[in-house]
């Protein structure tokens, strides 16, 4: 068996961890495979020559021109918001061609603009960093975005979450050309998880609710976080802020784009995070001080919420070790 081709699409202002993540993966296959049968690994661009990523580190890339013949894996790398690349035509044009060309097509992150944009995505499920898939779903509604996983593998096409999460999609790819033991051995050379536990669901930001207009709203919403152990029901807050429980479920839901309780369970799920990432103290003790009451009731909320036990989030997580 001869090594497998993988080729990185880069353009101006692409993430460099999109490329230099999933990059190392398959560098790291090298020790563990057989000699030879590895993967020789390429980068292109629009033009030959050095691209500078996001934040000034320039890459030296091959010119989409000269990137001839078949390959294994064609792999679109993502930027910071919205991708210049899938605003180049031809860029966009060469990548429909050479999909032709691969036994697989990936993104990493926001690449996924580039393969919708191509026409690769029609029909498939796919994901892209939390972010942005909204606006995938919207600009592209031929594609089913899933939103939590961190990665999909929907036939021929493989599509990652935010950025770290190309390196999960690599490692599974590795796994599925060389076998579980390959991407075990390369994953704990990287300290990465083999399966990491959980979506993208538990990486974005839980408090992304609209803040308020109304000062009395603001006040109860910093009442809220301080008070995580009181009671919380629609009716205490609702008293609390002097109005009425319908008046003020409306009120709160058109201030802030949810429901008390929603907002409410939302700020414990954040509390309780933070405690499992910074302090030793039990899960019990956790439970009561953001307001979950029992150990019970914060693992069920947890799983439902985040896809992982507090246990799991904390071994990842914790900053205490």
């Amino acid at each position: 068996m001869t090594q497998r081709r993988v080729v990185f699409l880069i353009y101006p202002q692409f993430q460099v961890l999109d490329l230099t993540g999933p990059h190392e993966v398959f560098g790291q296959a090298a020790q563990w495979v057989p000699a030879g049968e590895g993967y020789a690994v390429e980068i292109v661009a629009s033009r030959a020559g050095a691209v500078r990523a996001s934040h000034g580190i320039d890459v030296m890339a091959s010119g989409i021109q000269q990137c001839e013949g078949p390959m294994d894996t064609l792999v679109v790398v993502g930027a910071p918001g919205n991708p210049q690349g899938a605003d180049d035509e031809e860029l966009v044009r060469w990548l429909e061609a050479a999909a032709g060309r691969a036994r697989r097509v990936a993104a990493v992150c926001t690449g996924a603009f580039l393969l919708a944009r191509a026409g690769l995505l029609d029909g498939r499920r796919a994901v892209t960093h939390w972010a942005c898939c909204e606006r995938l779903a919207r600009e592209h509604p031929n594609v089913t975005v899933t939103p939590d996983p961190i990665f999909v593998h929907d036939g021929a096409v493989w599509t990652s979450a935010g950025v770290t999460a190309g390196m999960d999609l690599a490692l599974a790819m590795v796994e599925e050309d060389h076998g579980p033991e390959v991407s075990r051995a390369i994953a704990r050379i990287l300290v990465m998880f083999v399966q990491r536990p959980g979506g993208q669901t538990q990486f974005s930001t839980q408090l992304a609710a609209q803040r308020p207009t109304r000062k009395p709203l603001r006040d109860l919403q910093a009442w809220v976080t301080d008070h995580l152990a009181d009671d919380l029901t629609v009716r205490a807050l609702a008293e609390r802020a002097g109005m009425s429980e319908r008046n003020f479920t409306r009120v709160f839901r058109a201030e802030t784009g949810r429901t008390p309780a929603g907002y409410v369970e939302t700020v414990r799920i954040e509390a309780a995070r933070a405690l499992l990432e910074t302090t030793d103290i039990t899960v019990d003790a956790i439970a009561r001080l953001s307001g979950f009451g029992s150990a019970e009731t914060l693992h069920r909320r947890f799983k439902h919420t985040l896809g992982v036990t507090p246990s799991q989030y904390r071994r990842h997580f914790s900053t205490t070790r």
